[in-house]
């Protein structure tokens, strides 16, 4: 991943935000070590792991490694990859009871296992980032031609149907994991499995206008197209934003590990409808692109991903089309900066304002700090400067 050009109002932005950066991170890893951090109570995180039966499993356990592989690759401070390396070997017991695991294995691995393999050759990440990449691509139903979502029923999602037939928007990121594997391996079955994963998520989830259903649901004994319900949006048909940042990012990925140019297009008209609608909001992500104007809610999370995947998209446009990318990133990482971030090295996470969904009727995951957040904010930091680890 290059530098990006910058103006010297940018760069002097940049720069400022990085040192607060290296000075809260720093505390944090100091604090926090080998616990698995989700969302801070108090300024204080705990750990996934102890929260609820089967919490190591949680999707977002790998994005504290993967900040702490970031921060290892831009300071070679070996504290961060010391401490990254203890939470993968907690990590790392998921996949002897996989059970638990599902299509999210990639959010687990790619930025722990995979990261440290990447960096170090570690030879014993490798080996957890094939077993992970096994696994997901043991989901695979050749009918459908699509990766299944979860495991059983999923009740805030699908109303408590059985999921074997529900496929997401989200796999799009976990989808390099198999990238990764056939590249890894020279075994060609892990690209396949993941192209047609792709090419099933733009035929029934992306739509004309570049806005995106959450999930659709398949027959998963004949492969018929039954249903796309709300998920974790407004409503069936609306945009949750969080899935609209998977698409921008996802479809890069997969064509820059493919070349296949129709990915490349879908994931321009996703971006051209995720900017189109920031652009409107001061380029704050609202939860929902489709949505009511009240109650107005707002999901850093989704900004920090759409930043980072225009960031990778413009790596592979034109010279005379990058800048509407990296503007655009540009401006939600500032606005979402201004409005979110915490830079105060004695409280646990960076950036504010994240929602898990937009129906939650008590407010718990309603703009609160989330993991994710930070993880997407740092890549986004580090790939304009140069300097971010190319995880995915």
């Amino acid at each position: 991943m290059g530098k990006t050009e910058l103006g010297n109002a940018d760069r002097e932005w940049l720069e400022g935000i990085y040192q607060k950066l290296l000075v809260k991170m720093k505390a944090e890893c100091g604090r926090v070590g080998t616990k698995i951090p989700y969302s801070p109570k108090d300024g204080r995180y705990s750990d996934m792991a102890e929260a609820f039966p089967g919490g190591i499993g949680f999707w977002t356990n790998g994005f504290w490694p993967g900040m702490l592989w970031q921060m290892y690759s831009a300071t070679e401070d070996e504290i961060y990859k010391e401490t990254a390396e203890g939470v993968e070997e907690r990590l790392a017991g998921l996949l002897d009871t996989f059970e638990s695991l599902d299509h999210d294995i990639g959010f687990l691995f790619l930025p722990s296992a995979v990261a440290n393999y990447r960096k170090t050759g570690n030879k014993d990440a490798r080996r957890r980032g094939l077993h992970a990449a096994n696994i997901l691509a043991g989901r695979f139903n050749p009918v459908g031609k699509f990766i299944r979502a979860w495991n059983g029923s999923v009740g805030p999602v699908l109303g408590e149907k059985e999921s074997s037939g529900g496929m997401i928007i989200d796999c799009m990121m976990n989808i390099p994991l198999l990238y990764w594997a056939a590249k890894e391996t020279g075994d060609p079955r892990f690209h396949h499995v993941a192209v047609s994963h792709a090419k099933t998520a733009q035929q029934y989830i992306v739509r004309e206008d570049g806005s995106c259903n959450h999930i659709v649901v398949f027959d998963p004994q004949t492969g018929e197209f039954l249903d796309n319900p709300g998920g974790q949006g407004f409503e069936q048909g609306s945009a949750w934003s969080r899935g609209q940042s998977w698409a921008v990012y996802g479809f890069s990925l997969s064509y820059r590990h493919t070349g296949d140019e129709s990915f490349l297009n879908t994931a321009k008209r996703c971006a051209h409808y995720c900017i189109s609608n920031l652009a409107v909001n001061g380029w704050l992500p609202l939860v929902d692109y489709r949505a009511p104007k009240e109650p107005l809610k707002y999901d850093s999370t989704a900004g920090m991903i759409t930043a980072c995947g225009l960031l990778e998209l413009a790596e592979h446009v034109g010279e005379y089309e990058k800048n509407l990318y990296t503007t655009a990133a540009l401006n939600i990482l500032k606005a979402c900066d201004a409005k979110f971030s915490n830079w105060d090295p004695e409280a646990d996470s960076i950036v504010d304002g994240g929602t898990f969904f937009y129906h939650d009727p008590e407010g718990k995951n309603t703009e609160v700090p989330i993991i994710y957040a930070d993880y997407y904010f740092i890549e986004a930091l580090l790939r304009l400067k140069g300097e971010a680890l190319f995880i995915w």
